[in-house]
């Protein structure tokens, strides 16, 4: 399987559905399905019994998981793209509008 380009603590903007351009840190990414879990994008209503950590139960918003190929990487402000290049011998992502090292 080939490595995602987005990774967990990234900010990251929406670029399609519901919450376009909305931002935020990536909370969660799960590479087998694709998906990222975004703060406070793609909210959803979700009825909760009550238990030992949640006495009252009822409805809790949470955020659910949108698929990978609907958000952009930020660099600076500014969505772009991501690549992989050597940097001596190691593996890096790189922003391909800037050309920058992303880590």
């Amino acid at each position: 399987m080939a490595s995602l380009k987005i990774k967990k603590g990234d900010t990251v903007r929406v670029i399609s559905g519901a919450d376009k351009n909305a931002e935020g840190k990536v909370k969660a990414v799960d590479p087998k399905n694709r998906k990222v879990t975004v703060e406070g994008v793609n909210m959803v209503k979700k009825h909760v019994k009550p238990n030992m950590a949640n006495q009252a139960g009822g409805i809790v918003e949470e955020e659910a998981p949108i698929d990978i190929s609907k958000v952009m990487l930020l660099v600076n402000g500014k969505a772009t793209r991501v690549g992989f290049k050597m940097d001596g011998d190691k593996k890096v992502r790189y922003a391909k509008a800037t050309g920058e090292t992303i880590d």
